[in-house]
């Protein structure tokens, strides 16, 4: 993007009424999707479930927002937000002169696209899907909306803490917030319903779906489907650890028990997206705007690791030649071309974007690690010790970046290999030690906390690109320990220590829903909407 725009989107109490008015956006994305331009009705839509079907393909490529390919919301949902803060990439764009969401001057302009987006492009045509009557008439296809649901608005409510969700669509002139405590409760009932629908259906229609064609992870299994639903219960249940832990080990132990049917396993389990069109929306951020490039925080560690997925992950730098280079966030970088040359997301040297990539919402290295994560707290049901899962995870990660059989376990029995010091060739005052001396190689005589970074430093990198997942385990966690910001402008609201908790409401809700709003920073853990406020799930 040549130049960020602030966008007016509209409030959320108007998008309350949008499923109940006919849904402007979804209905004119459902034509696009099911018409063949002979004006048919949706009860001649109906034989095959085009008219609740047509909505998925927008539900789905709107989570990691490229609906319609719409790049620039992507960058501002997440790109100059969870994957900076992750520690994953960092922009070589001085944007507003510095005065950005990197140095913690947080632009409310850009930080209501992931509120706005989930609400227009997930949540309104789930609502028309229900109104529908798809409860009734197709219930593997609610279970699916169900699942997709959780998965793109837990994104949301790990980003602002308490959210409108269970009286979304309601009606009336404003909409109320949940606790993101009511969320999470709510969502992991949402999981549970959505599992036994769709087992109770697959036992009594064997190999029979009517949702493959609009299906763009899973091409209509509906096992597939719940194991993505108990894989997801299960990086909510370890997401609660610290607030509610008799909680989070009895969500995680029902999403692991063997019976309720699995998780993801291989990497033929990923949760990817494609098809329709679907354009990966960091292919045009790299090549075509130059606005993105590595982390500082990646440098330290892949590189330190000697870690094979490095070249997958990134070029090396053409103003450094051989070397990888990242920017550290709050970095004064200087306008185009100052930065430009640092290291990239890898497009040129191995093409791991291309504009056609999959979306990667989940990956089975990820279910590992939590697994591991949950045997290390005395979970039930993780099916191995902490340092066999930890294992299986870091083993599954290099082998869907093709590492051989030999680069594995290497890589796995590495235990002198650390991050390194982070040096700015351009401005010495960006330079930083290294964060910590964490190594590969498992030491089962080490502290539960040691293991615990181990497990998280180690399920960061094999997360990228995904870093709005990430920034909310680090935030969980404290792992891995990423560079704080070079400069923080955030007028002593964010703790540059402590780095950044969350985002503040957007400035729509307190001119269109401003009681409501007021009620939701009454439920925020020191009722202040700052940016260095600590979700309900965010605990010391």
């Amino acid at each position: 993007m040549k130049k960020i725009r602030t966008k007016i989107y509209k409030p959320l109490a108007g998008l309350a009424l949008l499923g109940m008015l006919g849904m402007q956006s979804c209905t004119k994305n459902f034509e696009k999707y099911n018409s063949d331009n002979t004006g048919l009705s949706d009860d001649a839509l109906k034989p095959d479930f085009n008219f609740i079907g047509g909505f998925f393909p927008q539900i789905q490529s709107s989570i990691y927002f490229n609906f319609n390919n719409t790049t620039g919301d992507f960058q501002l949902q997440q790109n100059l937000m969870g994957d900076v803060y992750s520690g994953y990439l960092c922009p070589p764009n001085n944007f507003r002169g510095n005065i950005n969401n990197m140095t913690y001057s947080l632009v409310d302009g850009w930080n209501a696209s992931a509120f706005n987006l989930a609400y227009n492009n997930v949540m309104a045509p789930i609502f028309e899907i229900k109104r529908r009557g798809a409860e009734q008439l197709a219930p593997e296809f609610w279970a699916i909306a169900l699942i997709l649901k959780v998965e793109a608005m837990h994104r949301v409510t790990d980003i602002y803490g308490p959210i409108p969700y269970s009286s979304y669509g309601s009606g009336g002139t404003s909409s109320a917030y949940d606790s993101q405590e009511a969320v999470y409760t709510q969502f992991f009932k949402e999981l549970e319903q959505a599992r036994k629908i769709l087992t109770d259906y697959v036992a009594a229609h064997p190999g029979v779906s009517l949702f493959s064609k609009f299906d763009m992870i899973y091409g209509g299994d509906y096992r597939q489907w719940i194991k993505f639903a108990n894989s997801l219960r299960l990086r909510l249940a370890m997401r609660i650890v610290k607030a509610d832990m008799a909680k989070s080990k009895a969500e995680a132990e029902a999403a692991m028990n063997p019976a309720n049917g699995g998780l993801l396993e291989t990497n033929r389990d990923n949760v990817n997206v494609s098809g329709f069109g679907l354009k990966h929306p960091l292919y045009t951020i790299i090549t075509a705007w130059t606005d993105i490039a590595m982390n500082a925080a990646m440098e330290s560690f892949l590189v330190g690791f000697k870690d094979p997925r490095l070249p997958k992950y990134f070029d090396h730098s053409t103003k450094y030649p051989g070397t990888y280079k990242g920017i550290r966030i709050g970095s004064l970088v200087s306008s185009k071309p100052g930065y430009t040359g640092y290291s990239i997301p890898a497009v040129a040297e191995n093409k791991t974007f291309r504009n056609n990539t999959p979306i990667q919402l989940m990956a089975s290295a990820e279910i590992y690690f939590l697994r591991a994560e949950a045997a290390l707290r005395g979970y039930s049901y993780a099916g191995g010790t902490p340092q066999e899962l930890y294992e299986k995870g870091v083993s599954t990660s290099l082998s869907q970046w093709d590492a051989t059989t030999s680069a594995v376990a290497d890589y796995l029995n590495d235990d002198k290999s650390k991050p390194i010091d982070y040096v700015d060739p351009q401005n010495a005052a960006n330079n930083a030690e290294a964060t910590t001396d964490i190594t590969i190689k498992w030491n089962e005589g080490d502290a539960f906390e040691r293991k615990l970074e181990r497990i998280i430093t180690q399920k960061w990198i094999s997360g990228f690109p995904e870093g709005q997942e990430a920034w909310s385990e680090f935030r969980r966690t404290g792992y891995p320990k990423l560079f704080p910001v070079v400069n923080n402008y955030s007028n002593g609201t964010i703790d540059t220590k402590i780095q950044i908790r969350r985002i503040p409401f957007p400035s729509t809700e307190y001119t269109s829903n401003k009681a409501e709003v007021e009620k939701a920073i009454q439920l925020l853990e020191n009722k202040k909407d700052l940016g260095g406020t600590r979700l309900w799930w965010d605990r010391p």
